[in-house]
């Protein structure tokens, strides 16, 4: 169980967070839950409702699609935030390869969070175009290879 300080650190570190006070920080942190996922586990899977997003403080997840590997997050990584906005179906599934924690944010409080402090939506949006943008460089070095 992390303590108080543990938490704000951890958030801190994440690119969603990074530029939100510490106060507000430690309100949002002591409302999300932890849970503990076994190596194997899967959190959650490709075309499941999503309403959650995902902070690792321990382990390593695969984010992937079938067998197909997508990435290999680690501590300090969020994932699952792209269902939170566009009430979507989940993107890909994930599922832990250690024995993983994670802080779990609730649709609510980000909702709530944004209404307080409207940062964090600009921070996600940062994040999404830059995956978006990676996804488009890798399909296009692809499509290069393939000669199409």
């Amino acid at each position: 169980m992390l303590t108080s300080i543990d938490r704000l650190l951890l958030i801190r570190g994440v690119p969603i967070f990074k530029e939100l006070r510490d106060g507000f920080l430690v309100r949002l942190a002591a409302g999300m839950n932890e849970v503990a996922y076994s190596p194997g586990k899967m959190i959650f899977a490709h075309g499941q409702e999503g309403r959650s997003l995902y902070i690792i403080i321990t382990g390593k997840v695969r984010v992937h699609i079938e067998d197909k590997d997508l990435a290999v997050l680690e501590k300090g990584s969020c994932f699952g935030e792209m269902s939170l906005f566009d009430a979507e179906p989940r993107s890909a599934s994930v599922s832990a390869i250690t024995n993983c924690e994670c802080l779990v944010l609730s649709q609510q409080q980000l909702y709530d969070a944004i209404d307080e402090t409207p940062d964090i939506a600009v921070n996600i949006i940062r994040i999404l175009s830059r995956r978006i943008r990676s996804q488009n460089i890798m399909l296009n070095d692809l499509q290069k290879k393939l000669g199409t």
